[in-house]
């Protein structure tokens, strides 16, 4: 693998075409990709994502969240790793960043961040929801397009998707047009407006650094209601109350985002029922049988 990485720097543009790796540690494999730590001769050292070649579009479509985010973020308070390879060499498809020194501290760093960059990034919204490609949440697909309507966007172009998947392990989408209906109505009473989020904002997709600074990667972005990021940070825990009074102490959230958190983190559940099955199946009817009964009272 240490031919196939070096055949990747030496294809990119700049000062890494000519680097030399003198050492190549494998981090983690799976059915997925691999990741490495590089160890140039220099002394710096880089992170690489390996993947099959057929997968180039999901390393592509990740490192354009990267640097979709680097334009609205302050990297005092969060750094967002650069793209700095981006290819294909034979049969696999390559994604290099900097490496990052990860560790534990604060999270109210991270909160301020994501609250200003949300907010940065409202002054250049395309004033609609969504996403201009097709692109990728964890090993799901996230369809592309965009709407006016917010509660249309989550509606047709998130939860539809993942319904219509679902097929394959007995929900008929069919059976919830209903309640389709009646969150398009409830998002849009809200009224929010469009902020880039990072879109899969679980806690294996953030850090506190050695330095003190906070880092997220692996984003899903697209433009939405901000709340889907924060409501996110609840499924899964790992977010420090810390987290949480830093966000509210730059932006606050309205007093209704609370009855927002169970509809939007649907779409993830639904994902997972799609890609794991097992318990997400039936925490994903549980969820939309709730989300019924509270839209009918």
């Amino acid at each position: 693998m240490n031919n196939i990485l070096q055949k990747a720097l030496n294809k990119s543009k700049g000062p890494l075409s000519i680097a030399v790796i003198n050492q190549a540690n494998c981090l983690s494999s799976s059915s997925i990709n691999n990741t490495w730590r590089l160890k140039l001769k220099t002394g710096e050292e880089l992170f690489a994502k390996i993947t099959c070649k057929e997968d180039f579009l999901k390393l592509k479509y990740e490192a354009s969240g990267l640097d979709s985010l680097r334009k609205f973020n302050d990297p005092n308070l969060i750094e967002i790793p650069q793209p700095l390879v981006l290819t294909r060499v034979e049969n696999h498809s390559i994604l290099i960043l900097p490496w990052l020194n990860f560790g534990i501290g604060d999270q109210r760093i991270l909160g301020k961040g994501l609250a200003l960059l949300h907010q940065a990034s409202t002054t250049s919204h395309p004033n609609q929801f969504g996403w201009e490609v097709d692109g990728f949440i964890g090993a799901g697909n996230q369809q592309g397009g965009w709407r006016k309507s917010w509660g249309e966007c989550f509606t047709n172009l998130r939860l539809l998707p993942q319904l219509k998947t679902a097929k394959k392990w007995g929900i008929n989408s069919n059976d919830w047009k209903t309640l389709l209906n009646q969150i398009i109505v409830f998002l849009d009473k809200d009224k929010p407006s469009p902020v880039l989020v990072h879109g899969d904002l679980w806690s294996g997709n953030f850090s506190i650094q050695k330095n003190g600074k906070a880092v997220i990667f692996d984003p899903a972005i697209w433009w939405a209601d901000r709340e889907v990021d924060l409501a996110m940070t609840k499924l899964f825990g790992g977010f420090s109350n810390e987290f949480y009074s830093g966000y509210e102490e730059t932006w606050p959230l309205k007093e209704s985002a609370s009855s927002r958190i169970e509809l939007y983190n649907l779409y993830h559940i639904l994902n997972h029922a799609n890609i794991f099955g097992g318990y997400y199946k039936s925490q994903a009817l549980s969820s939309l049988k709730s989300l019924e009964n509270h839209l009918n009272t």
